[in-house]
């Protein structure tokens, strides 16, 4: 399973969301897209445009190779985008791709792979 995590801002525009994923992707086709519960909802449209589910990471965050301040001050995670792909593919996943930021930073997006393929 391969999972495309988002961190985003309250002021990210689904131009935001997508410009982070293309900037992220690469060519690997991808399952489904994952961020916090409490933001689930703005992923739905672009989920809908990909033909992907989304997944609502509820709890505890996975530690992850990129450490932002604010992230860990905020969510209590060093990169949202990085742990949320993280609890998305569960235990043994790993990232194939740690965060990348859209053009405007409002919002970033990880890359995860677990089980197999």
């Amino acid at each position: 399973m391969i999972v495309a995590g988002f961190g985003f801002s309250s002021r990210a525009t689904q131009a935001s969301l997508n410009d982070a994923l293309a900037r992220a992707r690469g060519e690997w086709r991808l399952d489904a897209l994952a961020t916090l519960a409490d933001k689930s909802a703005a992923l739905l449209p672009l989920a809908q445009e990909h033909g992907l589910v989304v997944i609502a990471i509820d709890g505890p965050l996975p530690e992850t190779p990129t450490q932002s301040t604010r992230s860990l001050s905020e969510r209590g995670a060093g990169s949202v985008a990085e742990a949320c792909a993280l609890a998305a593919v569960g235990h043994g996943g790993y990232l194939r791709q740690t965060r990348v930021t859209s053009t405007d930073r409002l919002a970033t997006c990880a890359i995860a792979q677990g089980g197999l393929e």
